[in-house]
């Protein structure tokens, strides 16, 4: 991949950033159990498009820090890193994709520190309160989240036998090596598992404010764990345009599974 790593102490914790290009800044954000390698198809295509990218791994994730206490995962002290993290960078307005948990955490931003996100990407993931208040269909698919709160059992179940469930239940053998690398280091998997339980309320209704930024949602229709109506619905969530773009066939990974697709979507979106 191309681009600098950089280590970025931001206060509480040092992150693991790739800087790549020069030009508009697009902040990359990826979610469980992944790292800034989840982006390996976007950033070349990024910088081609005169994009600079920056990537960082999310703390608990990658190379970057992994605090063990549980409360070090909630939402507010992540949207923190990143604007730290934009801080330490001198970037003063960002254009934003995220996955997974890093689109949650990249909806709030958008929420906290609207003049810092120009327009956003949400990629798997919609506005918080989409999700929440989705169909039945939505609380079945996301099953894992009460599995997750198991502590102790969830990581001893997941990682026995080379995490041969934790395989199966992803259904990605090609990034089972770089996951497991990542998470057979000591405390690693409860950090990334400490995500879902210092967040669980998320999976409750809450007053969100709309997104005032224009908006691209995306939504994969292999995806396991969410389904289409809480990307479409997001649309009354957003004040600024929303832009919906359903992949077919492709699975939660959109970045790995549909890269061509993603990487018109994000330049498209970002070029006006």
């Amino acid at each position: 991949m191309t681009g600098e790593m950089r280590r970025i102490p931001l206060g509480a914790v040092t992150l693991n950033v790739l800087v790549a290009g020069e030009g508009r800044p697009v902040l990359l954000v990826h979610g469980f159990p992944d790292s800034h390698r989840l982006w390996r198809n976007q950033v070349p295509a990024l910088v081609a498009a005169g994009f600079k990218v920056i990537a960082p791994d999310m703390r608990g994730f990658g190379l970057s820090d992994a605090p063990a206490d549980e409360a070090a995962y909630r939402l507010p002290l992540l949207v923190g890193d990143l604007v730290a993290l934009l801080d330490a960078l001198e970037i003063p307005v960002c254009d934003l994709v995220g996955h997974d948990w890093g689109a949650v955490v990249c909806w709030h931003l958008c929420f906290e520190q609207p003049r810092r996100v120009r327009r956003y990407a949400a990629l798997s993931v919609g506005h918080p309160t989409a999700y929440a208040r989705a169909p039945l269909v939505q609380k079945l698919m996301g099953w894992y989240i009460l599995f997750f709160q198991l502590r102790g059992l969830a990581e001893w179940l997941l990682s026995r036998d080379r995490f041969r469930l934790f395989g199966r239940l992803t259904g990605r053998p090609d990034e089972l090596r770089h996951w497991i690398a990542d998470l057979s280091r000591p405390g690693r998997f409860t950090a990334a598992l400490n995500y879902y339980r210092a967040n669980i309320g998320l999976i409750l209704p809450q007053r969100l404010p709309a997104a005032s930024q224009d908006v691209l949602g995306v939504w994969s229709s292999g995806d396991f764990a969410l389904c289409e109506q809480q990307m479409v619905r997001s649309g009354d969530l957003v004040a600024g345009d929303f832009h919906y773009h359903r992949v077919d066939g492709a699975d939660h990974w959109l970045p790995l599974a549909a890269p061509a697709v993603v990487n018109r979507l994000l330049i498209d979106h970002f070029a006006a």
